[in-house]
């Protein structure tokens, strides 16, 4: 077994602008050699992680191969080693290549029940070949702590690190406490990457908005999200002399930003006070979003970019991870995230947004009166991976 060097493991890639900031804000902050694991090596290259990590290793996906498909599916029934899926996709980790500490990175990934047993597994996996396992900067639901599998699940990991605190909570109140503690998400310490600002850009004067297909999967009424999206672009163009920043934050095929945003974009087009930004990394989207007056995020860690630059932020939420980062940056998340389940009207993103408005310079200069603190608490989930290594 390595001793001083740490698997980061259940990385999706850096098409997800929030996982890229995860991994770079961890790799920069643990400041010791660190293995990723990822399904997408040549994405993580291509924007900010390249060069970061000791080594990049990638997944194996058993689907992709008809035989080994069939083969470790056959061995898992007839073996009942459910763990065997595991053991292929991690084999550059484990065995005579077995860390001592394998952190799972994934955020929010408890969040959504095709990746339960894959987490799970993998989890019982490092135990038994020897290792610690950490679930770093997640968010989970409460209920799905209701059921045993799951608790057990998180009694097995060496450390929970929950970067909010309805997750720290939830996890109390399920009986899982002594191997729990709190820290904020450590992209709250990324770097911004500052780019010459494009054109059309008005300083001191954009709005930004980031929208994603995930909030439009949640909502109530089929086509509601958009509907208030533009209708808030219609009002703010009217009412205000503020221009629209559109800003992606995810780009994958399945999973893509920019297709919803291109609509925006395409509707106000023509009034000249609206622009639409293109792909870039994390480092760069933050240095964008924090050249923003206000912003409105649908995705959680374009969000943290603009929470952490103290840009007065609304969060439009589907999960517990808005309203728990909400609720530890302001005391309450009520105004500050709109849950998309709720809303009915199109006008309702309007009457979230002129609250924010209204107040913010109290907003900005609360943020930035607490920011350093916060920050200095994220950093605290070094002193926790340290002490597993010890």
């Amino acid at each position: 077994m390595r001793e001083d060097e740490i698997v980061l493991y259940m990385h999706a890639g850096s098409g997800n602008h929030g996982c890229e900031a995860i991994v770079n804000s961890l790799c920069h902050m643990l400041g010791r050699p660190a293995v990723l694991v990822t399904n997408r090596p040549e994405e993580d290259r291509r924007y900010s992680l390249g060069g970061l990590c000791r080594e990049m290793v990638a997944e194996k996906s058993i689907e992709k191969n008809f035989f080994v498909h069939a083969w470790y599916y056959a061995k898992r029934a007839l073996l009942r080693d459910p763990e065997c899926f595991m053991r292929y996709r991690y084999g550059d980790v484990t065995g005579k290549n077995l860390r001592k500490l394998n952190i799972s990175i994934g955020g929010d990934n408890y969040c959504y029940d095709n990746m339960l047993d894959r987490l799970m597994q993998s989890n019982r996996m490092f135990h038994r070949q020897g290792a610690k396992t950490a679930l770093l900067g997640c968010s989970i639901e409460p209920e799905l702590l209701k059921r045993p599998e799951i608790v057990a699940d998180m009694r097995l990991y060496d450390a929970i690190i929950a970067r909010e605190s309805l997750t720290w909570q939830a996890l109390r109140d399920a009986g899982i406490r002594d191997n729990v503690h709190l820290c904020p998400d450590p992209a709250f310490l990324l770097e911004s990457r500052t780019l010459p600002l494009p054109e059309g850009w008005k300083e001191g004067r954009m709005l930004g908005l980031n929208v994603s297909p995930m909030i439009v999967d949640n909502e109530k009424r089929a086509g509601i999200t958009m509907e208030n999206y533009r209708a808030l672009i219609a009002w703010a163009l009217e009412h205000t002399d503020l221009s629209v920043a559109l800003i992606p934050h995810v780009v994958w095929d399945s999973n893509d930003d920019r297709k919803p945003i291109r609509r925006l974009y395409e509707a106000f087009a023509d009034s000249g006070r609206v622009i639409c930004l293109g792909d870039a990394s994390a480092p760069e989207l933050k240095g964008y979003i924090s050249r923003c007056r206000m912003f409105i995020g649908a995705r959680t860690h374009a969000t943290i970019a603009a929470y952490s630059t103290c840009v007065p932020t609304l969060a439009v939420g589907y999960s517990v991870k808005a309203l728990g980062i909400a609720r530890d940056l302001f005391g309450d998340s009520d105004h500050y995230v709109l849950p998309v389940q709720t809303l009915e009207r199109k006008e309702d993103l309007i009457g979230a947004f002129s609250w924010l408005m209204e107040r913010e310079g109290e907003i900005r200069e609360h943020l930035a009166r607490i920011m350093p603190g916060y920050r200095e608490k994220a950093r605290g989930a070094k002193a926790l991976i340290e002490g597993l290594l010890d």
